[in-house]
C-alpha cells in the first residue's frame, strides 16, 4: 500500500476527522457536490427527455419526412392527388436507415353537433399507416379498423371531443367543402372509436384520424391516389442527411421536406434547452468545485503539523499533496453516491409516477418527460471528479510553502 493512500485512509476513520473543526466545512462540501450532480442529472435527464418526447409527437402525426407535390400549398390539406406507384413506395431500396413510409391524405371540414361546432382536418390513413406511435396517446377505445371494407370509425382528440360535448361511440356530422364554392358540401357521419390525447396542442386542437378511402372519394380520386407520403427514419440525428438524400431520389415534381423544416420554431425552441443545459453544468460544477477549494483548504491548514512532520521526515511535496487529493477524491465520491442517489430516484418517481404535470400551450407535454440513460450520469460523474481534482491541484500547490520548522510548532 502506497504511503500516501495508508496515511489519507488514516485521516478519513479517524474519530478526530469527524468530530473537528473542518466537519461542518467538509459536510457543506459533500452536500454541494450531491446537489450538483442531483442538478445535472435533472436537468439532463428532462432536457433531453423532453425534446425526444416532442420530437416524436411531431413525427406521430406526420412521419419524419413528408414528400408531397412540388407546388405552393402552405397548408395541412392535400389539393393535389400523388400515385402511389412510386419507386420508392412502400419502401425506399436505394437508401438506407429508412424503416417506413406510408401514404396519407388531408382534408379541412367542419365537425357540427346539437351544441357546437369545430373546424378541423380529416387525417385520412391506409393499411400501411404507422399506429406504434401514436397508440400511446390513446386514452380511451381503439384504433379504426382499416383492414375492412370502408366503415365510418375515426379516432378524435381528447380536447375537441370536450368541445363538442361527444364521447365513445357517439356518431357526428363532418361537413366537407367542394372546391366549386357553389355547391353543396359532402357529408359524412363518422362514430368515435378512440379518443387520443397527445397533449400537443396544435394536432389535439384539429386532427380527427379515420380511413383515407373517404377523402379518395370526396375528392374523386382514383383508389391509387393519396395525398403525401410519410417516411420515418431510423436515427432522428440523421434527419437533415435522409432529407437531402430523399429530395435527390425521388422526382423532381415532388418535393421532399423534413418536421425540421416544417415546424422550425419548435426546433429551434428545443435547441434552447441544450443552452440551458449546458448552463446549468457549468454553474453547478464552479458551486462544487469551489466548496471543494474551500474544503481542502481547511483540510491543509488542520493538518499542518502533520505535514511538517512529514516533511520533516523526508516525505516530498507531491507525495504530501496527494495525501490531500486522496482525501478530497473520497470526499467527491461520497457527495456523488448520495447525489446519485438522490437524483436517480428523482427521476424514476417522475417517469413511473408524472408528479410534476406541465402545461401543454407552452411545452407540448402535459407531464414532464425523462429519459435514463446510463452513458450520460457516467460522464458527468467522471467529468465532475476529473474537473475536482484538476483545479484541487491549485490550492493544494499551498503545502509547497509550508516550512517543516514553522509548521511543526504551528498551534
Amino acid at each position: 500500500m502506497r504511503l500516501e493512500y495508508f496515511i489519507a485512509k488514516r485521516l478519513i476513520t479517524t474519530k478526530n476527522y469527524k468530530s473537528s473543526i473542518s466537519a461542518p466545512i467538509i459536510k457543506i462540501a459533500i452536500a454541494a457536490i450531491a446537489i450538483g450532480i442531483i442538478m445535472m442529472i435533472v436537468s439532463v435527464a428532462t432536457g433531453v427527455g423532453l425534446q425526444q418526447k416532442i420530437r416524436q409527437k411531431i413525427a406521430a402525426f406526420n412521419g419524419h419526412i413528408i414528400i408531397s407535390n412540388y407546388d405552393d400549398n402552405q397548408s395541412e390539406v392535400s389539393v393535389e392527388p400523388i400515385s402511389i406507384h412510386q419507386p420508392f413506395y412502400p419502401k425506399f431500396k436505394n437508401i438506407d436507415g429508412i424503416s417506413h413510409v406510408q401514404a396519407t391524405a388531408s382534408k379541412a371540414g367542419i365537425i357540427r353537433t346539437e351544441n357546437a361546432f369545430e373546424g378541423i382536418v380529416f387525417k385520412g390513413v391506409g393499411k400501411d399507416f404507422k399506429w406504434t406511435d401514436l397508440k400511446e396517446y390513446i386514452v380511451e377505445g381503439r384504433i379504426p379498423n382499416l383492414n375492412a371494407a370502408l366503415n365510418n370509425e375515426i379516432i378524435i382528440s381528447k380536447y375537441l371531443a370536450d368541445r363538442l360535448q361527444l364521447k365513445l361511440g357517439d356518431k357526428f356530422n363532418t361537413f366537407f367543402m367542394k372546391e366549386e364554392g357553389n355547391k353543396l358540401p359532402n357529408v359524412r357521419r363518422f362514430e368515435i372509436v378512440g379518443i387520443y390525447n397527445s397533449g400537443f396542442q396544435e394536432f389535439d386542437a384539429s386532427y380527427i384520424i379515420g380511413d383515407i378511402r373517404h377523402i379518395q372519394r370526396i375528392n374523386k380520386w382514383s383508389k391509387d391516389e393519396v395525398g403525401e407520403f410519410e417516411v420515418f427514419i431510423d436515427d432522428f440525428s440523421k434527419i437533415k442527411e435522409k432529407g437531402e438524400q430523399i429530395y435527390t431520389e425521388i422526382p423532381p415534381t415532388y418535393n421532399s421536406v423534413t418536421i425540421q423544416e416544417k415546424y422550425y420554431n419548435i426546433f429551434e425552441w428545443l435547441k434552447l434547452f441544450d443552452f440551458n443545459i449546458v448552463v446549468i453544468l457549468i454553474v453547478m460544477v464552479v458551486v462544487a468545485t469551489i466548496n471543494m477549494v474551500v474544503a481542502l483548504l481547511v483540510l491543509i491548514l488542520e493538518r499542518t503539523q502533520m505535514i511538517g512532520i512529514l516533511k520533516a521526515v523526508g516525505a516530498d511535496n507531491w507525495i504530501i499533496r496527494k495525501i490531500f487529493l486522496y482525501n478530497a477524491l473520497y470526499l467527491i465520491i461520497r457527495g456523488l453516491l448520495w447525489g446519485n442517489g438522490i437524483g436517480i430516484s428523482l427521476l424514476l418517481i417522475q417517469k413511473y409516477f408524472g408528479i410534476i404535470k406541465l402545461n401543454p400551450e407552452n411545452y407540448y407535454v402535459t407531464e414532464a418527460p425523462v429519459v435514463i440513460e446510463v452513458l450520460p450520469i457516467l460522464l458527468l460523474n467522471l467529468g465532475t471528479i476529473l474537473i475536482c481534482l484538476l483545479v484541487l491541484l491549485i490550492p493544494s500547490y499551498i503545502i509547497t510553502k509550508i516550512s517543516p520548522v514553522k509548521a511543526i510548532r504551528f498551534d
